[in-house]
Order: structure tokens, then C-alpha cells, then sequence
């Protein structure tokens, strides 16, 4: 059934900000309510959780942490000892490499302290916009989109945006998201998408944007 409504973002967010409550919250965000909020750390938390499950990540990183919070004492570790701290995520001893070597280059090329400053971040390896936002967004308050997978497949099947890619999706948000909710909006669409707008059979008929949602790509739903 096509919506009665047009779209209102204001509206759907004021909405999502109810229903999300009582769901986990994303895991940057609830790594930097427990204060692990420095952009350093959200940096290498995104970094453990890319592939990886929030259940997972979130006691990951605080693992890391106890050993490490600052780029220097992270470089004092091994690549060998963050693997074995970070072993239960994804592509493990990939990150962990990765992760030394990033510590290295803040110590290197910034006196120990990572700035925030986008180009700096996405200047390590294998740090894209997604994490780069984050760490932007949580730990220096600058206003930047993060596009996940949740934050792409719902906007796209509100019909919000039209895009393919959560690159373009967040080009797309960027010219028509009021500013007030560029950091906000990976925070609540991260729980409504993995409880309620979901990949498959999506929550639609106790969705609270049900009537405003285009429902793009919605075969069968709960």
C-alpha cells in the first residue's frame, strides 16, 4: 500500500527516537557514553567493528582499551598482542597490523594525538568516510553523515534517497538532511535497522513511519 503521506524528516525522526529506546544503542555511541569517547578511540573501535557484530566489537574494543587508550601505549603493544585482544572480530590480524601501524603515524606525524581533521583520517589505510565520520561526529562533535548498511537500506527504502551505494548515500543525505541530524542519524537508524526497518521481513505494520515510508524494494513484511 503506497503511503498517505509525504515525507516528513522531522517528523520520522521525533518518531525513531521513541521507538529506538529500548533497543541497544549503535556501539560508537555507547562506547562513548561508557567514555571511550576520544577520537583516537572511536577511530579503532569503528576499525574492530567493520564486518563484525556489535554484541562482539563492543567488549572487543573495551578489551583493547585496558591495555591502550592513547596512540603511544598502543604502539608500546605488539601487532601480535592487539591481535590477541582483538582475535574474536573479523579479519582480526588484518586490523591488528593496521591498527599498530595507525598508532605508529600519530605518534609519528601528530606529537601522539589524532586531530580531528578528515584528511588525516582517511589518509590511514583502510579507514574509509563510514569510520572517519563516526569518530568525527562522537568524539569532535563536527557535523558529518555516517552511512552504514542500515542508515543505506532504510533511508533508500523510505525513498528519502535514491542511491546504490552508501558512498552516494551519503552525498545524497548531505544535500537534503537538515544539518541538525548529520551525527544523529547513524545513531537511531542503526537500532530501527537492525530491530525494526530490518533486511529481511521488515517490522512495516508496527512501524511508526509506516505511513510516510515508500517501501522501496518491501516484498513481505511483518
Amino acid at each position: 500500500m503506497p503511503p498517505n503521506l509525504a515525507f516528513d524528516i522531522d517528523r520520522a525522526i521525533t518518531l525513531i527516537r521513541e521507538v529506538v529506546q529500548p533497543y541497544p544503542k549503535a556501539a560508537m555511541f555507547a562506547l562513548a557514553e561508557a567514555g571511550f569517547d576520544s577520537a583516537f578511540e572511536q577511530l579503532i573501535a569503528c576499525i574492530i567493528s567493520i564486518r563484525t557484530y556489535d554484541e562482539v566489537s563492543l567488549p572487543v574494543a573495551q578489551r583493547l582499551f585496558a591495555h591502550a587508550r592513547t596512540p603511544a601505549a598502543m604502539m608500546q603493544l605488539t601487532p601480535a598482542e592487539i591481535d590477541q585482544l582483538i582475535h574474536e572480530c573479523t579479519f582480526h590480524d588484518r586490523k591488528a597490523v593496521q591498527i599498530h601501524t595507525i598508532a605508529q603515524q600519530i605518534v609519528t606525524d601528530h606529537n601522539g594525538v589524532l586531530p580531528c581533521n578528515l584528511e588525516v583520517m582517511l589518509s590511514f589505510n583502510g579507514v574509509g568516510p563510514k569510520c572517519a565520520h563516526l569518530a568525527l561526529g562522537i568524539a569532535c562533535n563536527q557535523p558529518y553523515i555516517s552511512v552504514d548498511t542500515h542508515v543505506h537500506r532504510v533511508t533508500n527504502r523510505w525513498g528519502y534517497v535514491q542511491t546504490r551505494t552508501p558512498e552516494k548515500t551519503i552525498v545524497a543525505l548531505e544535500a537534503k538532511l537538515p544539518r541538525d541530524y548529520w551525527i544523529e542519524i547513524n545513531r537511531l537508524l542503526v537500532p530501527f535497522g537492525k530491530h525494526l526497518c530490518t533486511g529481511q521481513l521488515p517490522h512495516c505494520s508496527t512501524c511508526p513511519v509506516q505511513d510516510m515510508c515508500q517501501q522501496i524494494g518491501v516484498e513481505k513484511h511483518r
